[in-house]
């Protein structure tokens, strides 16, 4: 598929499903599109981000080349394109030094409170699942759990949320 009928696709209201199935079956538009999702390229790189994120499965072999190169633009995109490229990492397995760039970058989204919830959220989950792996961190996780970062959640955000915080203090 050439670049241009993928930048077609990426930027047509095309269904779910069917953009999932090709992006699964066809190696070469898999390709393609983490290229677009690097890029700066609005629509096209959120969109591209999104169907990854739905058809990119634990530790995918594709995605692993990419990892350093995902968290390394994570800081300079915007709101809905973080959340994707943040649930594509959640499911892949990082080196430590991806780990401490990725879990600081996290913090960073979680305690920005003019971002979006649901960008807070998909952060905050990685924070949370890193303290979990390092109970040293426990602290921090204590420490970004008061109010004045649950407020400016949604209703059904603040609750998952809390709901997390509430498994971390048993």
């Amino acid at each position: 598929m050439s670049k241009l009928n993928l930048d077609s696709i990426l930027t047509k209201r095309l269904d779910k499903d069917f953009l999932i199935q090709l992006f699964q079956e066809q190696t070469e538009v898999h390709s393609r599109a983490i290229e677009v999702s690097l890029t700066k390229q609005e629509p096209q790189s959120w969109r591209a981000s999104w169907i990854l994120s739905h058809c990119t499965c634990e530790n995918d072999t594709r995605i692993q080349p990419f990892i350093s190169d995902l968290i390394k633009i994570l800081r300079d995109r915007k709101d809905g394109h973080q959340r994707e490229i943040l649930k594509i990492l959640s499911q892949m397995e990082l080196n430590e030094e991806q780990e401490g760039k990725l879990f600081d970058i996290c913090m960073t989204l979680w305690e920005d409170l003019s971002k979006a919830p649901a960008v807070r959220y998909v952060a905050f989950k990685f924070v949370h699942k890193t303290c979990t792996k390092y109970p040293d961190l426990k602290g921090e996780l204590t420490f970004i759990c008061q109010n004045q970062y649950l407020e400016t959640l949604s209703p059904g955000i603040q609750k998952s949320v809390q709901k997390i915080i509430k498994n971390v203090k048993r």
